[in-house]
Formats: structure tokens, sequence, C-alpha cells
């Protein structure tokens, strides 16, 4: 892609999240949401292949519905109270905008778009796609946190690390299982949204980060698969070690940075008398855990080829960029700084 059309696309990426961001007005907050789907799909665009195309399609469907849901919802609201600020939202808008907000952040049961998106655009997009493009539909639904319904994000968060856990068992396409991934976490992050709004947004921020780090790292290594995993060892040993490390600490296994969210929420949801719903999103959480436990053992230090048919290992070129370095760091060994964090959420 020209470098003066990309950089005005990520240019409009930033825009429109900065506007939904620093508005007051469900309309601008809309207009901020649409820059950003008209700005990600040259991006996905970008490799003139079919299934590139399909994704493209797929996702401005999905965001073209949710945005006029939005739309719609705020509408009425402001048919009904005369105003149009974020805060002043009645019952039933509140319920269609959540569901809106919700659709274009993929949660279950409005997650289908989700992996089959992934799966057909590069990994680049892929990146921006799990982790930017969430960043201004989570804040619009901190903002109304304390007016939403408490049944519907309970409900939906518990659907969603099921889905999330269930989806990604079969699957061996990593974009696809960062796709189930992502559904689980933000089921992780819905379910405790209307009793601590700040847990949603700590979750959500190391949410980035490890999925920031996962990416990078399997750009870094050229790796869409499974079995790719398994002969990346002769070229980096060290970044692929690390990868393992951040796909279990997106499991959320002590002690990297990933147990920290759920501990937390748990702890929460119990001293908010809600044992039941700990007890029930850690039992569907086992599911992911299992893939991830499969992804992280069973396929990458199985599958043939173990070792370099050669006697002396071959090493590529691959160059490892501080960025990846960063947040690999930032994504394994946060644990201990979560009471300094907490404290700047």
């Amino acid at each position: 892609m020209n470098p003066l059309a990309l950089t005005i696309f990520l240019f409009s990426l930033a825009i429109g999240t900065t506007i939904t961001l620093s508005s007051y007005h469900w309309l601008l907050a809309w207009v901020g949401l649409e820059i950003n789907t008209l700005a990600i799909i040259p991006l996905m665009t970008k490799t003139p292949h079919p299934r590139a195309i399909e994704a493209a399609t797929k996702y401005f469907l999905t965001q073209a519905t949710a945005s006029a849901l939005l739309l719609f919802s705020s509408l009425i609201n402001a048919w009904m109270t005369g105003e149009w600020s974020i805060n002043s939202l009645t019952d039933l808008p509140m319920n269609a905008l959540s569901i809106a907000l919700m659709m274009k952040l993929g949660l279950a049961p409005l997650h289908f778009w989700m992996p089959e998106v992934l799966q057909g655009i590069s990994l680049p997009t892929g990146l921006i796609l799990s982790t930017w493009q969430k960043i201004a539909p989570m804040v619009l639904l901190l903002q109304t946190s304390h007016l939403i319904n408490l049944n519907l994000t309970i409900i939906l968060g518990l659907t969603s690390i099921l889905v999330g856990g269930w989806g990604g068992i079969g699957q061996t396409q990593l974009r696809k299982i960062m796709a189930f991934s992502s559904i689980g976490h933000l089921g992780w992050m819905i379910v405790v949204l209307k009793f601590a709004p700040h847990l949603t947004l700590f979750n959500f921020i190391l949410y980035i980060f490890m999925t920031a780090s996962m990416f990078l790292s399997l750009m870094t290594i050229s790796t869409t698969k499974m079995s790719e995993i398994s002969i990346s060892w002769s070229k980096t040993p060290t970044l692929t070690a690390t990868t393992l490390l951040v796909l279990l600490s997106l499991a959320g296994l002590p002690p990297l940075t990933g147990f920290a969210p759920k501990l937390l929420i748990v702890l929460e949801l119990i001293k908010q008398n809600a044992t039941l719903l700990a007890s029930l999103i850690m039992l569907a959480s086992l599911l992911a855990l299992f893939f991830y436990l499969r992804l992280t053992y069973i396929v990458s230090l199985t599958l043939p080829p173990n070792t370099p048919n050669s006697f002396s290992s071959w090493r590529s070129s691959t160059k490892t960029h501080l960025s990846t370095a960063i947040a690999n760091t930032i994504a394994l060994i946060s644990l201990p700084l979560t009471p300094t964090l907490l404290l700047f959420v």
C-alpha cells in the first residue's frame, strides 16, 4: 500500500477514536465510530484476495448494522428526554444501545462476524481490529455503565466466556484462536462492568497489551497456523518460547500478567454476593484454558519437526523489534505491578 494512503488511514483511525472518546454527544460519538469503521476497511483489502474482500464486506455490514441501531436508540432517547448527552439514557434506548456496542465489540451471541473477519485479513490488520477498534465502543460502555442493565451484562458475559472457550477448542488457525480468545476476554470484562467499571478498564488495558504482544510475535515469526509454530524453534527459539508464555498469560495462569484481572474480577463478584456467577465463569474459562494448554504444550512441543535435520541449528535473519520485546515483557511480568496499575485506573 502507498505509504501516504496508509498514513491517512491510520491517522483517520486515531481521529475517529479520539472524537468518540472526547464526545459528550451521541451524534459525535456515532461519527467517530463511523470514521473508525470506514478507515479500517481499506487496510483489510490492501491484499486483493477474495477472502480479504469477503472479510471486509462482512465487517462493513455488521458495523453498519450496529451503527444504525446505535443511531436509532440515541434518536429515540432524544425524542423521549429531549437530550443528546451520553449520560441521559432511559431503559429501552439503553438496552438497544448496549446491544449495538456489544455487536461492535464482538460479544456472543453477536460474535459470528469476528472469527471469520479476523481469519480473512492479515496479521497487522488483525492487530488493529483486535485492539484499537475495540477502544471506542468499550469506552462508551464504561461511560454508561451505571445505566446498563445488569441481567443483560451477566447473560452476554457468561455466553461470551462459554463461546470463547467452546469455539476455540477445534481450531488450528491462530487468527481464529485469537478471535475466540478476544470473545472470551470481553466476556470477563462485561460480567463485572456493572459491579466495578474500573476492573473492566484494568482488564481491557491488560487485554490490549497481551493481544498486541501475541500478534507482534506472530508477525515476527510469520506464523498463522499451529503447525508453523513447531518449526519456528530453530529460527527464533527465545521469541517462540515467550510467545508460548504469552498464550499461558492469556489463559490467566499465575504468575503471569493475565492472572491479575481474573483474580480481581472473581474477588469482586464474591464481594457482591455473586458467588454462583463467579463459579460459573471460572468453570466456563476452563474450556479456554484447555485450548491454550493444547496449543502451548501438545501442538508446539510435540508436532514434528521438533529438531532440525542438520547437526548445526539453522537460523534465519528474523529481527525482533523493540515493540515486540516491550509488549512481551508487559504481557508476562506485570503481575507484581497490579496494585500500582489499579491506582492509575
